[in-house]
């Protein structure tokens, strides 16, 4: 004889099965309270002395608007207001001796820390390690950031650096993405996951010399929605903004599309080489 079936699983509605979630969350925080991503400390995913010690906006000192390169002292202007909504005005602009000989093509960069231990581990975390939890806490890093900004106004759009087909089949997932999606969310902005497409393979400029980065990327990408840029400001996000060649390719080509203004939101900027 065969064996009566079990009983089927009583399902619960969404909303139900989300609020258990939510419960289950809360309790496993009281029971084992989050470590502390960069210092181990308990209590909080960042813990308020490492968010103060790293992302604070004495931690970055002044930088050029334009590419967040650190500005010398005699170009340095007030320091950044507190957290606060940005405007809707231009803000202050401050630029470095680089970005004042040639201005790249994107208008500004906001970024929320310098790429240096341990904040390096963070994004190779992200990057590498799967910890896709760390997106988030980037994102509310990244967000702070822009708020701390003198009359920033926001971009209508996000949109991630997209990764190749063939490295996004590697990774399995694009960790630019991973930190637009809670971004847009907390910024309340309409996020374009696929506007920006790779139209072709490049090599990792991080294996090219920098001579050599700007050829690597030459035509590398395409708008894949035209009349979504037209007229309009895109905030593009990444992880680590290193040359700043990528990005600059990127601007150029939203630029083309009809794009009125490009912003870079980045979690991360190594210091000048």
């Amino acid at each position: 004889m065969f064996a009566a079936a079990p009983p089927p699983r009583p399902h619960l509605p969404h909303s139900w099965a989300e609020t258990l979630r939510r419960y289950a969350a809360r309790l496993l925080d009281v029971v084992l309270p989050p470590a502390c991503a960069l210092c181990g400390d308990s209590g909080a995913p960042l813990c308020p002395a490492c968010c103060a010690q790293f992302f604070s906006a004495s931690a970055l000192g002044a930088r050029c608007t334009c590419c967040a390169d650190p500005l010398p002292p005699n170009l340095a202007t007030a320091p950044a207001p507190p957290l606060g909504m940005p405007g809707t005005g231009a803000s202050v602009v401050a630029l470095c001796t680089q970005c004042q000989q040639r201005r790249p093509d994107y208008a500004q960069t906001v970024i929320a820390c310098e790429y240096a231990l341990p904040l390096d581990q963070l994004v190779l975390q992200l990057k590498f390690g799967q910890q896709l939890a760390y997106a988030r806490l980037m994102a509310q890093q990244l967000r702070d950031a822009i708020l701390r900004q003198p009359d920033y106004r926001l971009p209508e759009l996000l949109c991630p650096v997209p990764l190749g087909p063939r490295r996004l089949v590697e990774r399995g997932y694009n960790q630019a993405l991973e930190i637009a999606r809670p971004l847009a969310r907390q910024l309340g902005i309409a996020l374009t996951p696929r506007l920006l497409v790779r139209v072709r393979e490049t090599a990792p400029q991080s294996l090219v010399t920098a001579s050599a980065r700007q050829h690597n990327l030459a035509g590398a990408f395409a708008v894949s929605a035209a009349e979504q840029v037209q007229g309009r400001h895109v905030g593009v996000v990444d992880d680590v903004m290193t040359s700043g060649t990528t990005l600059q390719e990127i601007a150029a080509t939203l630029r083309r599309y009809g794009a009125s203004r490009v912003s870079n939101l980045v979690f991360a900027r190594t210091p000048p080489h």
